[in-house]
């Protein structure tokens, strides 16, 4: 079985990618969401966050993610300590996660593949590109930001030209182009 990576800046639309390759059947992993999920469960990644960032990193018990976002999206030092921390753990689950699943391939959909070096051990890469003005519009409406911060927050991913030249397949999601046809092409050839 392949295990193939999906990645893309924030606001590319990966998870619009993954959820038509999962109607095709093939399971995906959403590997931000696991790692928010072990940042709340994992008691030796919940005792380095706290270490590390102090009581206020968690709420009532629950993850205070506007707080970590605040530090760590305006001090690259920080933001690395965190993915030093949350990493290691996130990919260790995500191939856990793999080796149970039946199906010609598995896609583990994350942002940061090559900041992490999860992107080591994949078959392949699916790279998925927008314009950063689409980009940027798309994560103000999602998340209620700021043009600011979602600047900021890119600003801590690899440039989309880098990370798309890195990928073995490019999705272009730009508003002009069908998904659908593109995803289909790459699932096929995935398939074989």
């Amino acid at each position: 079985m392949l295990s193939i990576g999906l990645t893309g800046g924030i606001g590319s639309g990966k998870s619009v990618v993954a959820q038509i390759f999962r109607t095709l059947g093939i399971p995906v992993l959403d590997a931000d969401a696991l790692a928010k999920r072990i940042m709340q469960e994992d008691p030796e990644v919940k005792a380095s966050i706290l270490q590390c960032f102090g009581e206020k990193a968690y709420q009532d018990n629950k993850l205070n993610r506007a707080y970590l976002a605040d530090i760590v999206f305006k001090d690259p030092f920080q933001l690395q300590v965190l993915n030093a921390i949350v990493h290691p753990a996130t990919i260790a689950a995500g191939k856990e996660w793999a080796n149970k699943q039946q199906a010609p391939y598995t896609i583990k959909e994350a942002a940061l593949f090559f900041e992490s070096g999860s992107a080591e051990g994949m078959d392949k890469i699916i790279g998925v590109y927008a314009p950063d003005a689409i980009r940027i519009q798309r994560v103000m409406q999602r998340d209620k930001i700021s043009r600011e911060e979602v600047l900021n927050r890119m600003n801590h991913q690899i440039s989309q030209t880098v990370k798309m030249r890195l990928c073995d397949y490019v999705v272009m999601n730009d508003e002009q182009q069908l998904l659908i046809p593109q995803i289909l092409k790459i699932h096929e050839e995935l398939s074989r």
